[in-house]
């Protein structure tokens, strides 16, 4: 070998070298947290405090782009996570419906399910709400009042889970909604608009007007802490039991290091006194339950939902 090749190749192992190396070192760049749905609800604010954490833990700035599906929830903006490469700077911020509805429902950048769960960080205080003005206060007297008179359900999409367990829910009381409709955003406009009379959405959208709604049940096992009297969906339908949370999730392919920097950050600034405050100011559970907890959760979700499918004859 020639002594020119000998440095060529000399040369080649060190620039190897330095590129592995470069390669190595996450984060180097921007980082994106793609949010599917509008500003302003639990999961947006709390992706924001995981995204400035990450910014000041790595030197690197960072993004919270807001991907609302127009009607179609969350899928669109989980279909760009797919769609990215799979190295950490596309991160999603993803609710429940995204690994257990998405690959059943003909997406085929989501079948097979192309995302790892880095952890899960909110349980929502997710309720079924009508207008202060409503002939009925329950559960039981929204059931009597469907009977004879039509009830318009707004939801953030058909197959969504919240959705699934509404319309589960009046399905066991005996009763169905005359017709539904989507929206990006339920809050208090939505009700005070007549467009619908009852809404599920989360908690935090509707506080301003607490004082005007009539919440009639809370979706999952726990009652919130701020409408302590009102019964679970669980506690009327034990077969209905889902929590709503929302977590962090990437492509499968992207590096274990690099998931477990970002997982070092989330699981840090739930943990912080500002998360915790937004918790107890909403309603909301706020923590950080591991990937391995959160696989399992999911399997336990997609029988759950199968099961309501059943009560549905879907």
């Amino acid at each position: 070998m020639s002594k020119f090749m000998k440095s060529a190749s000399a040369m080649a192992l060190v620039m190897a070298a330095v590129a592995g190396s470069a390669q190595a070192e996450y984060p180097e760049k921007p980082v994106e947290f793609v949010v599917p749905w509008p500003p302003g609800d639990l999961e947006d604010v709390l992706t924001r405090m995981i995204a400035e954490d990450f910014s000041e833990a790595y030197g690197v700035p960072t993004a919270v782009v807001n991907k609302p599906g127009g009607g179609g929830g969350p899928f669109p903006g989980a279909i760009e996570v797919a769609n990215a490469p799979a190295d950490g700077y596309t991160i999603g911020s993803f609710i429940i419906a995204i690994p257990v509805v998405g690959p059943q429902i003909g997406i085929p950048e989501l079948n097979p399910d192309p995302f790892v769960p880095l952890g899960n960080f909110l349980t929502y205080p997710f309720v079924i709400a009508a207008g202060g003005n409503a002939p009925y206060d329950d559960m039981a007297g929204l059931a009597a009042h469907a009977k004879d008179n039509d009830v318009v359900l707004g939801h953030f999409g058909a197959p969504l889970v919240p959705t699934q367990v509404t319309l589960g829910l009046a399905a066991e009381l005996g009763f169905s909604y005359a017709s539904d409709a989507a929206f990006d955003a339920l809050d208090c406009n939505t009700l005070a608009s007549g467009d619908v009379d009852v809404i599920n959405t989360t908690l935090q959208l509707i506080l301003p007007c607490i004082d005007d709604v009539k919440v009639l049940a809370s979706i999952g096992a726990e009652r919130i802490s701020l409408t302590p009297d009102t019964p679970t969906v669980a506690e009327l339908a034990p077969d209905l039991n889902v929590s709503l949370w929302n977590g962090l999730f990437v492509h499968a392919d992207t590096p274990q290091d690099v998931q477990d920097k970002i997982i070092a950050v989330a699981e840090k600034t739930m943990a912080s006194e500002r998360a915790q405050t937004l918790a107890a100011e909403t309603g909301a559970l706020v923590y950080w339950q591991p990937a391995a907890e959160v696989v399992t959760q999911i399997e336990q979700d997609i029988a759950t939902m199968g099961h309501i499918g059943e009560i549905l004859g879907q």
